[in-house]
């Protein structure tokens, strides 16, 4: 099958882990795995979970994984251009050709399950993609994967910290750091109800007071760097990822890098600093400079609440002075006025676009200005994001910041990049 058609039948499998009145079962993945002969199994894998920050960790640890020379696999979700880019092998997305191979091992399997009764439906897009993943994975001789964690939420604290909790194995080791009291309490519980084992990643946060700037540390907007102990050793942290928000998930990759040492993948300090150094996950608080027409552009994939003040914050300290206009769209399910609430005040006006294609979760424009009604800013509508970014063009001087979806991010990447 090409690279197009398979694209194609996955994304006839509806979005992600299917609709919202199929209950998701992971039996049914266990089904499909081991008709495919549980590739799984034939590599050691790092479960990441969280509300924000998942993607960032994930690709940090990996990086300093590559770095140590272990054949490393990454899997994550949701993408921001092309499908392939959930899928990476050392740093390097799964190529087109590769891709179709893949689908075509995984696809007859799950066709035959089906046909003998054995899954009640055909998996969801997010499960074969998943499926195709392990098979990858295992197929290519990774030693290693971080499998950032993906899975629909509850309402409340407690009940989302224990659809994070689902990932803790028995036995297993959990690196963390505290949280909302409601969800530690979810989590150390589940910790002891399986005889895992907690460990914190407080030691590798850095102090982020202002004395911190006089000891030669710099925690901004911009970048990061810092010193720190790691393994008896001290490194230089220096991230290519902005914000402070990031310090968090550069911490629990160290950990988890660190903790990998028992189960026999050493990672030493020096290929912990060169990996965080060297790890790329576009689409986080990404300038791309002015050019060719455009102005100045910020891309951050700010999609909830906690997401929406990381990326004000980050605004404020970097770019106090300049005029700010955003372009936004955003899922129907996404806290909409509040994000709304975080981020226009900050803006000289804000200009609304829909998100992600034929996605049935995409919020209309007219729905989002709706949502922020109340706030006195200029809204302007766009039909898609091209749109949207033409009309930011007559204001050389100003930051367009784009966020929101990260369908929307990763569509305005693909047109803002070009030639930069």
């Amino acid at each position: 099958m090409t690279y197009p058609a398979a694209v194609t039948r996955l994304l006839e499998l509806g979005h992600e882990l299917g609709a919202p009145t199929r209950k998701f079962d992971l039996a049914h993945m266990r089904t499909l795995a081991a008709a495919m002969g549980n590739p799984q199994r034939r590599f050691a894998s790092v479960l990441i979970a969280g509300t924000n920050g998942k993607g960032s960790t994930a690709a940090t640890l990996t990086a300093m994984l590559q770095a140590a020379g272990y054949r490393t696999g990454l899997y994550t979700s949701p993408h921001l251009v092309r499908i392939n880019e959930r899928i990476r092998l050392d740093g390097e997305t799964i190529s087109d050709a590769e891709f179709s191979e893949i689908f075509d091992r995984v696809q007859p399997a799950a066709s035959t399950l089906v046909a003998r009764g054995e899954l009640p439906w055909p998996p969801s897009f997010f499960e074969m993609l998943t499926a195709m993943a392990f098979e990858y994975f295992a197929s290519a001789g990774v030693q290693i994967a971080a499998l950032d964690h993906q899975r629909f939420l509850g309402d409340t604290i407690g009940a989302i910290a224990q659809e994070k909790a689902g990932i803790i194995r028995p036995g297993g080791v959990v690196v963390t750091l505290p949280q909302h009291p409601e969800a530690n309490d979810v989590i150390g519980h589940t910790i002891l109800e399986r005889g895992a084992s907690a460990v914190s990643a407080a030691p590798y946060v850095p102090p982020v007071s202002p004395g911190a700037e006089r000891d030669g540390a710099t925690v901004s907007g911009t970048r990061s760097r810092y010193r720190l102990r790691v393994l008896e050793e001290e490194i230089t942290v220096e991230s290519p990822l902005a914000g402070r928000h990031q310090l968090r998930n550069i911490a629990l990759a160290i950990a988890a890098a660190v903790e990998l040492k028992q189960f026999g993948f050493a990672v030493t300090p020096k290929q912990i600093e060169r990996g965080i150094r060297e790890t790329k996950w576009p689409g986080r608080l990404q300038l791309v400079p002015a050019h060719d027409g455009w102005p100045d552009v910020l891309l951050d994939v700010a999609h909830n609440p906690a997401g929406a003040w990381a990326l004000r914050s980050a605004l404020s300290e970097r770019f106090p002075e300049r005029r700010l206009i955003f372009v936004f769209g955003a899922m129907r399910d996404n806290a909409i006025g509040e994000m709304a609430e975080i981020l226009v005040p900050l803006a000289e006006r804000v200009i609304v676009t829909r998100a992600g294609g034929g996605n049935p979760r995409v919020a209309e424009p007219d729905e989002i200005v709706a949502a922020g009604a109340r706030l006195e800013v200029p809204w302007e509508t766009a039909t898609d994001v091209a749109e949207a970014l033409e009309k930011t063009q007559d204001a050389a001087d100003a930051l367009v910041v784009v966020t929101g979806s990260i369908y929307v991010v990763g569509e305005a990447m693909e047109i803002v990049s070009r030639g930069s």
